[in-house]
């Protein structure tokens, strides 16, 4: 398999006796942006959750950038993740991101605070997470799936909750990201600005590709 591409075969994924993906085939490159559609408990979340290696396949392969996951690697490798993330209620946005960052270590306080002001988030903000709006946790959702520069990026529903300018900085930050070279998937059915920035919008239904535009 390529080190440039996203390679999605025969994946299926079966749970409680219920198909949820069936037989997925896509070929995805690097570097471009693909948004997802469908109506809901179709399979887009469950397909971006296989591609980060949250969820096992019954059956088939993801490989990502050449390392095949579940078998070269447990996770998608340089990935950020907006897929509903956890964060803790007493602590403030920036003390969140600077427990996950702790993670990996790779970024450290400037990182962190630029990745808040490009979602519109202020830094020296002290209100702790469980006082934030849908709109703020959404945002800082996606800071924490940016701030470290990753390969790539996986956006599920990230408009939900966010206003007009909130609309506009995670539009700004897809171009952003897209244009330094990472691959980004969303999920954004009902996002039309979002589709506008995708390079081709995959439909999904019932679990299989009803179709590829680009």
């Amino acid at each position: 398999m390529s080190n440039d591409t996203i390679d999605i075969t025969h994946a299926c994924k079966v749970i409680h006796r219920r198909t949820v993906l069936d037989d997925i085939n896509l070929h995805l490159v690097r570097g471009r942006v693909y948004g997802f559609q469908g109506e809901n408990g179709s399979g887009k979340t469950m397909l971006l959750r296989a591609v980060a290696g949250l969820i096992h396949l019954s059956s088939g392969n993801i490989t990502v950038f050449g390392k095949t996951i579940g078998k070269d690697c447990t996770f998608a490798p340089n990935m950020g993740c907006m897929l509903g993330s956890e964060m803790w209620d007493e602590y403030t946005g920036y003390e969140n991101l600077q427990f996950l960052a702790a993670v990996k270590g790779v970024i450290g306080h400037d990182q962190i605070c630029s990745a808040l002001a490009r979602v519109g988030l202020d830094p020296a903000d002290d209100r702790p997470y469980q006082k934030y709006s849908l709109g703020m946790r959404q945002r800082l959702d996606l800071a924490q799936a940016i701030m470290e520069n990753p390969e790539l990026l996986m956006l599920d529903e990230p408009s939900n909750g966010l206003d007009v300018q909130g609309l506009d900085l995670l539009c700004n930050a897809i171009e952003t990201e897209q244009a330094r070279g990472a691959t980004i998937l969303v999920v954004a059915h009902n996002s039309p600005e979002i589709i506008n920035l995708c390079d081709a919008v995959i439909t999904i239904h019932a679990g299989k590709i009803e179709g590829v535009t680009s």
